[in-house]
């Protein structure tokens, strides 16, 4: 089968669009990862053993189980039970929720990297908990987990196809209709793997220049 130009032309636009659904399912889902990450890493950490458990087998079974099912739950089970999910919007909360778990791993192991000497300062500058958190721990905390958390969001960008399973018409949805459709894959598969390079390479350039930056994880 020849490339054929013209054909890439009429159906550029359809992939760009999926493009864009990519990119924002990406980065809506990158910050749930890392809000809802920082929640869990704190919560793990709490005095209050029902709490730390409960968290703790969340994360477990989250981690444990495949993205897939995840997405699935969200957006064919939920419904079921009263509660309904646009498509993006499952996607969103599931990849953001996936990679909470992951995300939560780091930010505790740059937690636990902040001196113990920082906790007894604030304490003996009788900081609350809420502002030693917030003025003492985290500021410390951040920087070596900024390489870490870069990665994960260029996993979470790999991850989207699996999207289209619930009908989120992202790059590889939208290429697969297409190709269907036309009974031509070679120009829709090619340009999906195009776009994803072409987003890739710039998101590792600047992954290495982070970790040369903040440095890793020790």
């Amino acid at each position: 089968m020849d490339w054929d130009w013209s054909f890439v032309a009429e159906i550029l636009p359809t992939l760009l669009a999926g493009v864009v659904v990519t990119i924002e399912a990406t980065l809506l889902g990158s910050a749930l990862a890392m809000m809802a990450g920082l929640v869990f890493a704190v919560l793990t950490r709490s005095r209050n053993t029902a709490v730390r458990r409960t968290v703790g087998f969340f994360l477990d079974f989250v981690r444990g189980t495949p993205l897939l099912v995840q997405l699935y739950f969200l957006f064919y089970i939920l419904p079921d039970l009263g509660i309904t999910l646009s498509p993006l919007v499952a996607g969103t909360i599931g990849l953001g929720l996936h990679y909470a778990t992951y995300t939560a791993v780091v930010y505790r192991a740059g937690i636990d990297n902040v001196p113990k000497g920082q906790w007894e300062a604030a304490k003996a500058c009788n900081l609350t908990m809420a502002q030693t958190w917030r003025h003492i721990i985290i500021p410390q905390a951040i920087p070596p987990m900024i390489p870490a958390l870069a990665n994960y969001f260029i996993a979470m960008f790999k991850e989207t196809p699996l999207l289209s399973a619930i009908t989120v018409l992202e790059l590889m949805s939208q290429a697969r209709s297409v190709a269907n459709f036309n009974y031509r894959y070679l120009e829709p598969m090619t340009l999906v793997g195009v776009f994803f390079l072409a987003i890739s390479i710039p998101s590792v350039v600047l992954l290495r220049w982070l970790e040369r930056r903040f440095g890793r994880i020790g």
